[in-house]
Protein backbone atom coordinates (compact mmCIF):
# COMPACT_ATOMS: atom_id res chain seq x y z
CA UNK A 1 0.00 0.00 0.00
CA UNK A 2 1.39 3.39 -1.05
CA UNK A 3 1.67 5.73 1.93
CA UNK A 4 4.04 8.22 0.32
CA UNK A 5 3.08 11.69 -0.94
CA UNK A 6 -0.21 11.88 -2.78
CA UNK A 7 -0.11 12.29 -6.57
CA UNK A 8 -0.28 15.94 -7.58
CA UNK A 9 -3.58 15.50 -9.44
CA UNK A 10 -5.19 13.95 -6.35
CA UNK A 11 -3.80 16.70 -4.14
CA UNK A 12 -5.28 19.29 -6.52
CA UNK A 13 -8.61 17.49 -6.52
CA UNK A 14 -8.80 17.40 -2.73
CA UNK A 15 -7.85 21.08 -2.56
CA UNK A 16 -10.68 21.90 -4.96
CA UNK A 17 -13.05 19.83 -2.82
CA UNK A 18 -12.02 21.81 0.24
CA UNK A 19 -12.64 25.12 -1.51
CA UNK A 20 -15.87 24.32 -3.33
CA UNK A 21 -17.77 21.59 -1.45
CA UNK A 22 -21.28 22.86 -0.73
CA UNK A 23 -21.80 20.43 2.16
CA UNK A 24 -19.74 18.36 4.56
CA UNK A 25 -21.06 15.07 3.12
CA UNK A 26 -19.96 16.21 -0.33
CA UNK A 27 -16.41 16.66 0.93
CA UNK A 28 -16.25 13.43 2.92
CA UNK A 29 -16.65 10.87 0.14
CA UNK A 30 -13.44 11.77 -1.73
CA UNK A 31 -11.61 12.11 1.59
CA UNK A 32 -12.63 8.61 2.71
CA UNK A 33 -11.84 7.15 -0.71
CA UNK A 34 -8.38 8.66 -0.49
CA UNK A 35 -7.84 7.15 2.96
CA UNK A 36 -8.76 3.62 1.95
CA UNK A 37 -6.87 3.94 -1.32
CA UNK A 38 -3.60 5.24 0.12
CA UNK A 39 -3.33 3.70 3.59
CA UNK A 40 -3.41 0.21 5.07
CA UNK A 41 -6.93 0.83 6.42
CA UNK A 42 -9.61 -1.60 5.35
CA UNK A 43 -12.43 0.83 6.14
CA UNK A 44 -12.89 4.52 6.93
CA UNK A 45 -15.83 6.51 8.19
CA UNK A 46 -16.86 9.86 9.58
CA UNK A 47 -18.81 9.96 12.84
CA UNK A 48 -20.68 13.12 13.83
CA UNK A 49 -21.00 14.22 17.43
CA UNK A 50 -24.60 14.24 18.62
CA UNK A 51 -25.62 16.17 21.71
CA UNK A 52 -28.61 14.94 23.62
CA UNK A 53 -31.14 17.80 23.89
CA UNK A 54 -32.26 16.72 27.36
CA UNK A 55 -28.86 16.64 29.02
CA UNK A 56 -25.29 17.81 28.75
CA UNK A 57 -24.19 14.31 27.76
CA UNK A 58 -22.81 13.83 24.24
CA UNK A 59 -22.05 10.78 22.13
CA UNK A 60 -20.77 9.95 18.69
CA UNK A 61 -23.46 8.64 16.37
CA UNK A 62 -23.70 4.87 16.43
CA UNK A 63 -23.61 4.76 12.64
CA UNK A 64 -21.41 6.72 10.22
CA UNK A 65 -22.95 10.12 9.64
CA UNK A 66 -24.81 11.20 6.48
CA UNK A 67 -23.85 8.18 5.77
CA UNK A 68 -20.15 8.61 5.16
CA UNK A 69 -18.08 5.45 5.00
CA UNK A 70 -15.83 3.66 2.51
CA UNK A 71 -14.36 0.18 2.77
CA UNK A 72 -12.27 -2.18 0.70
CA UNK A 73 -14.18 -5.37 0.13
CA UNK A 74 -16.38 -6.77 2.92
CA UNK A 75 -14.62 -4.78 5.65
CA UNK A 76 -17.13 -3.81 8.36
CA UNK A 77 -16.53 -0.96 10.74
CA UNK A 78 -16.27 -1.97 14.38
CA UNK A 79 -18.58 -1.00 17.19
CA UNK A 80 -17.27 2.22 18.68
CA UNK A 81 -15.30 1.53 21.88
CA UNK A 82 -16.66 2.90 25.17
CA UNK A 83 -15.16 6.22 26.17
CA UNK A 84 -14.09 7.11 22.64
CA UNK A 85 -15.85 10.48 22.73
CA UNK A 86 -14.20 11.40 26.02
CA UNK A 87 -10.79 10.43 24.65
CA UNK A 88 -11.35 12.42 21.47
CA UNK A 89 -12.54 15.46 23.41
CA UNK A 90 -9.21 15.61 25.25
CA UNK A 91 -6.95 14.23 22.53
CA UNK A 92 -5.30 17.11 20.66
CA UNK A 93 -4.40 15.06 17.57
CA UNK A 94 -4.58 11.42 16.51
CA UNK A 95 -5.93 8.75 18.82
CA UNK A 96 -4.36 5.33 18.29
CA UNK A 97 -6.32 2.49 19.87
CA UNK A 98 -4.55 -0.88 19.69
CA UNK A 99 -6.50 -3.98 18.74
CA UNK A 100 -8.21 -5.99 21.49
CA UNK A 101 -10.28 -9.12 21.56
CA UNK A 102 -13.39 -7.06 20.97
CA UNK A 103 -12.12 -4.20 18.82
CA UNK A 104 -9.75 -4.20 15.84
CA UNK A 105 -7.09 -1.53 15.54
CA UNK A 106 -8.51 1.98 15.30
CA UNK A 107 -6.94 5.26 14.33
CA UNK A 108 -9.08 8.34 14.94
CA UNK A 109 -8.61 11.99 14.09
CA UNK A 110 -10.85 14.56 15.81
CA UNK A 111 -12.65 17.15 13.67
CA UNK A 112 -13.10 20.35 15.61
CA UNK A 113 -15.13 23.50 15.18
CA UNK A 114 -13.40 26.84 14.88
CA UNK A 115 -13.51 27.35 18.64
CA UNK A 116 -11.91 23.97 19.28
CA UNK A 117 -15.05 22.08 20.31
CA UNK A 118 -15.26 18.53 19.00
CA UNK A 119 -17.55 18.23 15.98
CA UNK A 120 -16.87 14.64 14.94
CA UNK A 121 -14.09 12.25 14.03
CA UNK A 122 -12.55 10.42 11.10
CA UNK A 123 -11.99 6.77 11.99
CA UNK A 124 -10.01 4.15 10.11
CA UNK A 125 -9.68 0.47 10.98
CA UNK A 126 -8.09 -2.74 9.84
CA UNK A 127 -8.45 -6.32 11.13
CA UNK A 128 -4.83 -7.02 12.11
CA UNK A 129 -3.16 -5.73 15.26
CA UNK A 130 0.08 -4.36 13.84
CA UNK A 131 1.08 -0.73 14.37
CA UNK A 132 -0.16 1.93 12.00
CA UNK A 133 2.45 3.12 9.51
CA UNK A 134 3.76 6.67 9.88
CA UNK A 135 2.42 7.43 6.41
CA UNK A 136 -1.07 6.33 7.49
CA UNK A 137 -0.95 8.67 10.46
CA UNK A 138 0.37 11.55 8.38
CA UNK A 139 -2.31 11.17 5.71
CA UNK A 140 -5.16 10.88 8.20
CA UNK A 141 -3.90 13.96 10.02
CA UNK A 142 -3.70 15.89 6.74
CA UNK A 143 -7.17 14.89 5.61
CA UNK A 144 -8.65 15.61 9.03
CA UNK A 145 -7.25 19.11 8.65
CA UNK A 146 -8.97 19.40 5.26
CA UNK A 147 -12.33 18.29 6.69
CA UNK A 148 -11.89 20.76 9.57
CA UNK A 149 -11.30 23.60 7.10
CA UNK A 150 -14.36 22.60 5.06
CA UNK A 151 -16.50 22.53 8.20
CA UNK A 152 -15.22 25.96 9.26
CA UNK A 153 -15.81 27.44 5.80
CA UNK A 154 -19.33 26.06 5.59
CA UNK A 155 -20.11 27.36 9.08
CA UNK A 156 -18.91 30.84 8.13
CA UNK A 157 -20.90 30.77 4.89
CA UNK A 158 -24.02 29.62 6.74
CA UNK A 159 -23.69 32.49 9.21
CA UNK A 160 -23.28 34.91 6.29
CA UNK A 161 -26.35 33.45 4.54
CA UNK A 162 -28.35 33.82 7.75
CA UNK A 163 -27.28 37.46 8.04
CA UNK A 164 -28.28 38.09 4.41
CA UNK A 165 -31.64 36.43 4.91
CA UNK A 166 -32.42 38.52 7.99
CA UNK A 167 -31.48 41.66 6.05
CA UNK A 168 -33.69 40.74 3.09
CA UNK A 169 -36.66 40.01 5.34
CA UNK A 170 -36.12 43.37 7.04
CA UNK A 171 -36.33 45.08 3.64
CA UNK A 172 -39.59 43.32 2.90
CA UNK A 173 -41.01 44.36 6.26
CA UNK A 174 -40.09 47.95 5.48
CA UNK A 175 -42.49 47.80 2.54
CA UNK A 176 -45.20 46.17 4.65
CA UNK A 177 -44.85 48.97 7.20
CA UNK A 178 -45.77 51.42 4.44
CA UNK A 179 -48.77 49.45 3.17
CA UNK A 180 -51.06 48.01 5.85
CA UNK A 181 -52.74 45.73 3.28
CA UNK A 182 -49.49 43.79 2.92
CA UNK A 183 -49.01 42.91 6.61
CA UNK A 184 -47.84 39.31 6.80
CA UNK A 185 -47.99 38.83 3.03
CA UNK A 186 -44.26 38.40 2.54
CA UNK A 187 -43.81 35.71 5.17
CA UNK A 188 -46.92 33.82 4.02
CA UNK A 189 -46.10 33.85 0.33
CA UNK A 190 -42.44 33.02 1.00
CA UNK A 191 -43.43 29.98 3.04
CA UNK A 192 -45.95 28.83 0.44
CA UNK A 193 -43.53 29.29 -2.46
CA UNK A 194 -40.91 27.29 -0.56
CA UNK A 195 -43.38 24.42 -0.03
CA UNK A 196 -44.30 24.42 -3.72
CA UNK A 197 -40.62 24.51 -4.68
CA UNK A 198 -40.00 21.51 -2.45
CA UNK A 199 -42.95 19.69 -4.04
CA UNK A 200 -41.33 20.34 -7.43
CA UNK A 201 -38.02 18.97 -6.12
CA UNK A 202 -36.00 22.16 -6.50
CA UNK A 203 -32.42 21.73 -5.27
CA UNK A 204 -31.43 23.56 -2.06
CA UNK A 205 -29.67 26.43 -3.84
CA UNK A 206 -32.72 27.11 -6.03
CA UNK A 207 -35.02 26.95 -3.00
CA UNK A 208 -32.86 29.48 -1.20
CA UNK A 209 -32.91 31.78 -4.22
CA UNK A 210 -36.70 31.42 -4.50
CA UNK A 211 -37.05 32.39 -0.85
CA UNK A 212 -34.76 35.41 -1.18
CA UNK A 213 -36.53 36.54 -4.34
CA UNK A 214 -39.86 36.19 -2.53
CA UNK A 215 -38.68 38.52 0.21
CA UNK A 216 -37.82 41.19 -2.36
CA UNK A 217 -40.47 40.60 -5.03
CA UNK A 218 -42.25 43.92 -4.47
CA UNK A 219 -39.31 45.98 -3.22
CA UNK A 220 -39.81 48.32 -6.19
CA UNK A 221 -43.09 49.48 -4.63
CA UNK A 222 -41.01 51.51 -2.19
CA UNK A 223 -40.59 53.98 -5.06
CA UNK A 224 -44.34 54.34 -5.75
CA UNK A 225 -46.06 57.59 -4.79
CA UNK A 226 -48.72 57.34 -2.10
CA UNK A 227 -51.59 58.19 -4.46
CA UNK A 228 -50.77 55.05 -6.46
CA UNK A 229 -49.80 52.69 -3.64
CA UNK A 230 -52.79 53.60 -1.46
CA UNK A 231 -55.41 54.18 -4.17
CA UNK A 232 -58.66 52.77 -2.76
CA UNK A 233 -60.20 51.51 -6.00
CA UNK A 234 -59.30 50.45 -9.54
CA UNK A 235 -56.23 52.22 -10.87
CA UNK A 236 -56.45 54.64 -13.77
CA UNK A 237 -54.50 53.74 -16.94
CA UNK A 238 -51.77 56.17 -15.91
CA UNK A 239 -51.63 54.64 -12.44
CA UNK A 240 -51.46 51.14 -13.93
CA UNK A 241 -48.49 52.15 -16.05
CA UNK A 242 -46.76 53.64 -13.01
CA UNK A 243 -47.54 50.51 -10.98
CA UNK A 244 -45.96 48.29 -13.62
CA UNK A 245 -42.72 50.23 -13.34
CA UNK A 246 -42.19 48.80 -9.85
CA UNK A 247 -40.83 45.60 -11.40
CA UNK A 248 -37.88 47.23 -13.17
CA UNK A 249 -37.32 49.63 -10.29
CA UNK A 250 -37.25 46.71 -7.87
CA UNK A 251 -34.81 44.85 -10.09
CA UNK A 252 -32.53 47.89 -10.18
CA UNK A 253 -32.61 48.09 -6.39
CA UNK A 254 -31.97 44.37 -5.91
CA UNK A 255 -29.00 44.41 -8.28
CA UNK A 256 -27.22 46.60 -5.75
CA UNK A 257 -27.01 43.52 -3.51
CA UNK A 258 -24.06 41.56 -4.96
CA UNK A 259 -24.81 38.39 -2.99
CA UNK A 260 -28.23 37.82 -4.60
CA UNK A 261 -28.14 34.80 -6.97
CA UNK A 262 -29.62 35.18 -10.47
CA UNK A 263 -32.61 32.97 -9.63
CA UNK A 264 -33.61 35.44 -6.88
CA UNK A 265 -33.43 38.34 -9.33
CA UNK A 266 -35.59 36.27 -11.70
CA UNK A 267 -38.41 36.27 -9.14
CA UNK A 268 -38.34 40.06 -8.95
CA UNK A 269 -38.05 40.53 -12.72
CA UNK A 270 -40.66 38.03 -13.90
CA UNK A 271 -43.27 37.37 -11.22
CA UNK A 272 -45.86 39.34 -13.22
CA UNK A 273 -45.20 37.47 -16.47
CA UNK A 274 -47.87 35.02 -17.60
CA UNK A 275 -47.59 31.57 -19.13
CA UNK A 276 -49.40 32.72 -22.31
CA UNK A 277 -47.18 35.80 -22.76
CA UNK A 278 -49.79 38.38 -21.73
CA UNK A 279 -47.94 39.50 -18.61
CA UNK A 280 -45.43 42.28 -17.98
CA UNK A 281 -42.86 43.80 -18.20
CA UNK A 282 -41.33 41.73 -21.04
CA UNK A 283 -44.22 39.60 -22.23
CA UNK A 284 -42.26 36.38 -21.79
CA UNK A 285 -44.14 33.11 -22.07
CA UNK A 286 -43.88 29.43 -21.18
CA UNK A 287 -40.53 28.15 -20.03
CA UNK A 288 -38.88 31.40 -21.09
CA UNK A 289 -40.15 32.60 -17.73
CA UNK A 290 -37.70 31.35 -15.06
CA UNK A 291 -39.08 28.56 -12.90
CA UNK A 292 -38.61 30.44 -9.62
CA UNK A 293 -40.75 33.27 -11.02
CA UNK A 294 -43.42 30.85 -12.28
CA UNK A 295 -43.66 29.25 -8.85
CA UNK A 296 -43.82 32.54 -7.06
CA UNK A 297 -46.44 34.02 -9.42
CA UNK A 298 -49.03 31.37 -8.56
CA UNK A 299 -48.32 31.60 -4.83
CA UNK A 300 -48.47 35.40 -4.92
CA UNK A 301 -51.90 35.44 -6.56
CA UNK A 302 -53.22 32.78 -4.18
CA UNK A 303 -52.11 34.74 -1.11
CA UNK A 304 -53.40 38.04 -2.52
CA UNK A 305 -56.83 36.48 -3.09
CA UNK A 306 -57.02 34.95 0.39
CA UNK A 307 -55.98 38.22 2.09
CA UNK A 308 -58.33 41.13 2.84
CA UNK A 309 -57.67 44.37 1.02
CA UNK A 310 -59.20 47.82 1.34
CA UNK A 311 -61.13 47.15 -1.87
CA UNK A 312 -62.17 43.48 -1.31
CA UNK A 313 -62.88 40.78 1.22
CA UNK A 314 -60.60 37.77 1.62
CA UNK A 315 -61.51 34.79 -0.55
CA UNK A 316 -61.74 31.33 0.90
CA UNK A 317 -58.69 29.13 0.21
CA UNK A 318 -60.88 26.83 -1.89
CA UNK A 319 -62.16 29.65 -4.10
CA UNK A 320 -58.65 31.08 -4.49
CA UNK A 321 -57.19 27.71 -5.44
CA UNK A 322 -60.01 27.19 -7.95
CA UNK A 323 -59.18 30.56 -9.52
CA UNK A 324 -55.52 29.59 -9.87
CA UNK A 325 -56.52 26.24 -11.36
CA UNK A 326 -58.69 28.02 -13.93
CA UNK A 327 -55.61 29.99 -14.96
CA UNK A 328 -53.54 26.87 -15.61
CA UNK A 329 -52.06 27.08 -19.09
CA UNK A 330 -52.92 30.75 -19.52
CA UNK A 331 -51.81 32.75 -16.48
CA UNK A 332 -49.86 30.00 -14.74
CA UNK A 333 -47.50 27.11 -15.52
CA UNK A 334 -49.65 23.93 -15.37
CA UNK A 335 -46.95 22.03 -13.49
CA UNK A 336 -46.76 24.77 -10.88
CA UNK A 337 -50.54 24.72 -10.50
CA UNK A 338 -50.39 20.96 -10.01
CA UNK A 339 -47.74 21.35 -7.30
CA UNK A 340 -49.67 24.15 -5.61
CA UNK A 341 -52.79 21.97 -5.65
CA UNK A 342 -50.77 19.18 -4.05
CA UNK A 343 -49.58 21.51 -1.30
CA UNK A 344 -53.00 23.12 -0.75
CA UNK A 345 -55.21 20.20 -1.63
CA UNK A 346 -56.78 20.06 1.81
CA UNK A 347 -58.05 23.62 1.28
CA UNK A 348 -59.81 22.88 -1.99
CA UNK A 349 -63.06 21.60 -0.51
Amino acid sequence: MDTGPLPSDLTLHLTQVGLTASSLPGALTPVLQTITGHTSASAAAYYQRRDHPTSSRAVLTDEPSYPARVSRGPAPLPTLPPGLLRRLTHEPDLLNLPATAHHPALLAAPIRERGGELLGALLITRPDSGPWRPGDCHLLRTLAGLVTLVAARLHAEERERDAHEHALRALSLALEARDADLRGHTDRVTQLATLVGQAMHLPPDALGALRWGAYLHDIGKLTLPDDVLHHPGPLTPAMCERMRQHVDEGLNLARQLPFLPPEALDVIAAHHERWDGSGYPRGRSGTAIPLTARIFAACDVFDALTSPRAYKHAWTPGDALHFVQQGSGTHFDPQVVQALTQVLGHHAA
